[in-house]
């Protein structure tokens, strides 16, 4: 073969590689991504890209599916049978998938709920006004009343009563209650102290009356990452391109929805998906008396970190969980830097 002719021959294999690949990426479909949400408006998940003109990227590099779960559990199931992509974990449920479920690819990529933290509100413990519980040691011999036992919530609350010198079983009971019947176990002192959160307390005037907030989260955890997204790292790594364009759009959509100028729209949005009247959400919905959205998507990796250290002394877990190691923020990051970037030139 002439030195003409293997030139050309190269020339004819490269122009067909680069057909090939043209045409592979043009036929290529939107990435799908299988998003986990337990309740609105902790989770905006199927709400987040109401506004389409939010979601920029949608339907061009990627989709979402919104799942529903009734709980963190069932998503961590979820995430190991491939059934799921992002999920929404509370610390807790977090470490017990690193340590019982035995996935050590997952990782945190996104912040969703910080609680106690910038001035925002925190989950509160409450007792009746007029009852015998004053201060914390009036619950020894009384009922405590927790959503789910070994959540975020749940460890806070035996931590606080810990640090009094009360333990679980030997000085009180404890019992599970969902937060919609909180205010009912505290009024029909079926319960001495219950756990509440914004969504059940600020709307129930008559709650509030009645009852007194006895300590908060903050108070034995300080800032709480509530919940964070999570994913798998091989799902992480094939789709990156596509994530980026998904988690700028999830920020631009998130700063939306917490600009307080937008709050009569985003109250308006929330009532009528949970088909609730938009008097239950006016006065906290993202504001400063609901829990913090970092507008970054960064989670508090410290915070998580107490967290789940605390987690562990509460005899939650059996060994230590190392939140860096399972921290995978490059997607956030460079989708924010590139917001930040297109924010700053258009004004």
């Amino acid at each position: 073969m002439s030195e003409g002719e293997a030139r050309l021959l190269r020339w004819t294999t490269a122009a067909l590689a680069a057909l090939l690949l043209w045409a592979s990426g043009a036929r290529a479909e939107p990435l799908k991504i299988r998003v986990a949400w337990i309740t609105v408006p902790t989770s905006l998940a199927p709400i987040l890209f109401v506004k389409p003109e939010l979601a920029r990227h949608l339907g061009k590099t990627y989709t979402v599916e919104p799942l529903h779960f009734q709980g963190s559990s069932a998503m961590t199931t979820a995430l190991a049978s491939g059934d799921l992509d992002i999920a929404e974990l509370s610390y807790s449920s977090f470490a017990y998938a690193i340590q019982n479920g035995g996935m050590d690819d997952l990782r945190i990529i996104a912040d969703e709920i910080q609680d106690g933290s910038h001035g925002y509100t925190s989950v509160e413990y409450r007792a009746l006004k007029d009852g015998p519980v004053k201060k914390v040691e009036d619950l020894k011999g009384k009922v405590v009343a927790t959503n789910v036992i070994g959540t975020g919530t749940d460890i806070g609350l035996r931590a606080m009563l810990r640090r009094h010198g009360l333990e679980d079983k030997r000085d009180y009971t404890v019992i599970e209650a969902s937060y919609a019947n909180m205010p009912a176990l505290l009024e029909d002192h079926k319960a001495d102290l219950v756990t509440s959160i914004a969504f059940f307390t600020e709307p129930n005037q008559k709650f509030r009356d009645e009852s007194r907030t006895l300590f908060r989260l903050s108070d034995i955890q300080g800032v709480t990452q509530i919940l964070s997204l999570v994913a798998r790292q091989p799902f992480l790594a094939k789709n990156h391109a596509a994530l980026v364009d998904y988690m700028e759009d999830y920020l631009r959509s998130l700063r939306w929805y917490i600009d307080p100028a937008n709050h009569a729209e985003v109250v308006k949005i929330v009532a009528g998906f949970t088909k609730q009247p938009p008097q239950r959400f006016e006065s906290w919905l993202l504001t400063r008396k609901d829990q913090y959205h970092d507008p970054n998507g960064l989670p508090n990796l410290e915070a998580m970190q107490h967290n789940i250290d605390v987690q562990k002394k509460m005899g939650f877990l059996k060994a230590d969980v190392q939140v860096k190691k399972y921290a995978a923020l490059g997607i956030v990051k460079e989708a924010a830097a590139r917001l930040n970037r297109a924010q700053a030139q258009a004004k």
